[in-house]
């Protein structure tokens, strides 16, 4: 498996720090790393926080920071990311070990933090090269994944020392007036103005229909396999928080492109669930459902928040680069998506006489 597992390449520009001063901080905190700096590479990815290598010569580390430029107020909460996966790896297991987490930004300029590197396989748009799973084996990774989803929403809060991480009842409802404002707050002239779905959705918001630690960003780019294609880790938590199960799984759907989706959606898709034997959105729901005993009316609203969700992710990151906050040239045409993802919104709506 060594030859598959996730590596990193050349920290872009923009995103390096100085790795003397990481070393210096750490090493007051951290026995055993030596007088010299580690050698520094980047993840790919890292369209919200960013995530590092720090190699030194007996023990690989990671380093997680936010962007530069201009961020949302309540996005990028580092603090968060540590806490919750230093209160989880006790009763939940699936999430690295925290080493140290840094509050002083004159440090590298952000508030970051050090974990241990869990090595493993990440899959993202398509299968790494060498990596070939047959239509079973794919469906039991798919199974796999759905059912670490259910494990997390059946963790012990108080046991993790968690149960204060959200504002209890009343999720829904806060998701959907939050998100409208932040898509209002991130809007530019040349995406629409998403009335007709955030009114749709204020009005016909279901209630809660459990309360429970969610991720709230939970795709194939933050899971970790192991050798056997299992489950070993999941990664990325600074949205994690107590909330809606059912809003998780409208997000995770968000992402979730089929083979034969139209073609804009499909050349969206970054993770590889167009692969024969994986399950299908509508598939997945069901199986979620039936192994947790809980149960919808209808799921379109839950469809729509999700794509309307990362309508609003993708126009923070695309204002990012309006703004002169990033020069990547990956974000330049994302407000183009922004469009796309309303269409889709309204389509769906219709097709439930909505």
């Amino acid at each position: 498996m060594s030859e598959l597992v996730d590596t990193a390449g050349e920290v872009r520009d923009e995103d390096a720090f100085d790795a003397a001063a990481v070393h210096a901080w750490l090493s007051a905190r951290v026995d055993g790393l030596g007088d010299t700096p580690p050698t520094v590479r980047q993840f790919p990815g890292g369209a919200s926080n960013l995530t590092y290598e720090l190699s030194y010569p007996d023990r690989d580390l990671i380093l997680r920071r936010p962007p530069g430029g201009h961020r949302a107020a309540s996005a990028h909460d580092m603090s968060r990311e540590y806490r919750v996966q230093s209160g989880l790896k006790p009763v939940f297991g699936s999430v690295p070990e925290m080493v140290a987490f840094c509050d002083d930004e004159s440090v590298i300029g952000t508030e970051f933090y050090v974990m241990e590197r869990l090595k493993g396989i990440i899959l993202r748009r398509d299968l790494p090269e060498g990596l070939d799973l047959s239509r079973d084996a794919v469906r039991e990774l798919c199974k796999d994944v759905i059912d670490k989803l259910v494990e997390l929403h059946q963790v012990d809060v108080e046991a993790a020392g968690l149960s204060d991480l959200g504002k209890g009842a009343g999720y829904v409802r806060r998701q959907i007036e939050g998100w409208s404002d932040r898509y209002r707050k991130a809007r530019t002239d040349n995406v629409p103005a998403y009335t007709e779905v955030m009114d749709w959705l204020a009005a016909n918001q279901p209630d809660d229909v459990a309360t429970c630690l969610i991720h709230n960003d939970f795709r194939f780019d933050n899971i970790v396999f192991g050798d056997g294609m299992n489950v070993v880790g999941i990664l990325d938590w600074e949205m994690s928080t107590l909330g809606d199960p059912m809003m998780e799984l409208g997000a995770t759907m968000a992402y979730w492109v089929h083979a034969d989706d139209d073609d804009v959606f499909t050349q969206s898709r970054r993770q590889p669930t167009h692969l024969p034997g994986m399950l299908t959105r509508d598939e997945v729901v069901n199986y979620y459902l039936a192994k947790t005993g809980l149960a919808v009316d209808d799921w379109t609203f839950y469809e729509v928040y999700g794509l309307f969700r990362l309508a609003v992710i993708i126009q923070q990151l695309y204002r990012r680069y309006h703004d002169g906050g990033t020069r990547n040239p990956r974000y330049a045409d994302y407000w183009m998506f922004v469009g796309y993802l309303e269409w889709r919104c309204k389509e769906i709506i219709a097709k439930a006489g909505g």
